[in-house]
């Protein structure tokens, strides 16, 4: 059993708010949840607007099959936002 983690550093530069930023965050992890079956939540950066930090998990039988399921999310993220990605960190 192998497990793949990643996190996602993502720039909104035009949320003003912490309730904006949730509608933001929140549209982002169900759409990766209806879409990917693997875990994803707001990890860290939670009081600052214009930043929003995405931990996401899965678990899958060969280190390939993780590398291409998280390659596949970070992919959808990228279509499916318009906030800039800043970082992405993998294991």
């Amino acid at each position: 059993m192998i497990i793949g983690v990643a996190t996602i550093r993502l720039y909104a530069p035009w949320v003003h708010s912490l309730k904006e930023k949730r509608m933001v965050v929140k549209s982002i992890i169900m759409k990766v949840q209806h879409k990917f079956n693997l875990s994803i939540a707001e990890i860290d950066a939670q009081d600052m607007h214009k930043t929003v930090v995405l931990g996401m998990a899965c678990v899958a039988g060969t280190t390939e099959i993780a590398d291409n399921i998280i390659d596949a999310v970070i992919t959808f993220i990228e279509d499916h936002t318009e906030a800039e990605m800043l970082d992405i960190q993998r294991e």
